[in-house]
């Protein structure tokens, strides 16, 4: 309020507290002063921190909604774009699912089903719909038998290069976590090399193989998926800021030790110093107070 806006403690209150918390504080600002917090934030905040900021603070179901109505709407439908659907439908958990879809309902008027219709041509269509529609179980249960049995449909249906084949979209949009794991490790058992290499065909991969690559690594080890959104995003001449500030706002709450693990084996620097490396200003001092530095 007034002159001026103190971006240090809008870092110092929002970035520490979780979701629960940030949605109460959201509620009591807008009966104290009659108006949105995140609008307030919108008026005074600008550039890659303002961005953060805002979508840090959205309550996670309609955060991700946003994410997923953009990446829809989004001119170009590349394979960057579409991978952010594949997140929220395969490396969240169903419940946060299905509050993504209540969300999406609720703020735009339509089912994310019918943009995915609307917007999206086959093959990824089918694949995508599946993804969306489904309702996974979320508890630690295997059956070997059944994972044996659909390895061996993946193969035939990867080999026949079929990879929108129902029965393909039927595994991986139905079946828990644990269970696909399952159906992998056995995958490379029976075929002897991971299914993720098998999909790509040989010259230029598809939308479709990329697409369902991104499946694979988000159901198998969601935590390799994000380590490689954030290097992908910091690699290379400039910054991708919206993929850098995706991949840490989303998973601050969920993943980011793992993340940042994974971050280290892979590139041999830590998840902060990379950060530290590719980002300045108040925006800077966000993303690392979400990985946990004191600022």
């Amino acid at each position: 309020q007034g002159w001026g806006t103190d971006e240090k403690a809008i870092i110092w209150i929002l970035g520490h507290r979780n979701a629960s918390q940030r949605r109460q504080i959201s509620e009591t600002y807008q009966q104290l002063y009659n108006k949105s917090l995140i609008e307030s934030l919108q008026s005074e905040l600008s550039g890659d921190f303002g961005k953060a900021v805002i979508l840090w603070t959205y309550d996670p179901p309609e955060r991700d909604a946003r994410l997923a109505n953009k990446a829809l709407k989004a001119r170009k439908k590349s394979i960057k774009n579409l991978q952010v659907l594949v997140e929220i439908t395969c490396a969240s958990s169903p419940h946060h699912l299905m509050a993504v879809r209540q969300a999406y309902c609720s703020r735009f008027n339509c089912s994310l089903e019918e943009d995915i219709t609307s917007y999206i041509s086959p093959p990824l269509r089918k694949l995508l719909i599946g993804l969306v529609s489904s309702y996974r179980y979320d508890k630690d249960l295997v059956d070997t038998n059944a994972a044996k049995l659909e390895a061996l449909h993946l193969n035939e249906y990867i080999a026949g290069k079929q990879l929108d084949h129902d029965d393909v979209v039927r595994i991986l949009s139905t079946r828990n976590v644990y269970q696909l794991r399952a159906t992998f490790d056995f995958y490379k058992e029976i075929c002897g090399s991971p299914i993720d290499q098998d999909i790509i065909g040989k010259g230029r991969k598809s939308d479709l193989e990329s697409l369902l690559q991104t499946v694979i690594l988000c159901l198998a080890a969601p935590e390799k998926h994000f380590a490689e959104v954030i290097r992908a995003a910091i690699v290379g001449l400039g910054t991708d800021e919206d993929s850098l500030t995706r991949a840490i706002v989303t998973r601050a709450e969920v993943d980011m030790m793992k993340i940042r693990g994974e971050y280290f084996m892979a590139n041999k620097t830590s998840l902060d110093n990379a950060v530290i490396g590719d980002t300045s200003g108040y925006y800077k001092d966000f993303l690392m107070t979400l990985l946990g530095a004191k600022i």
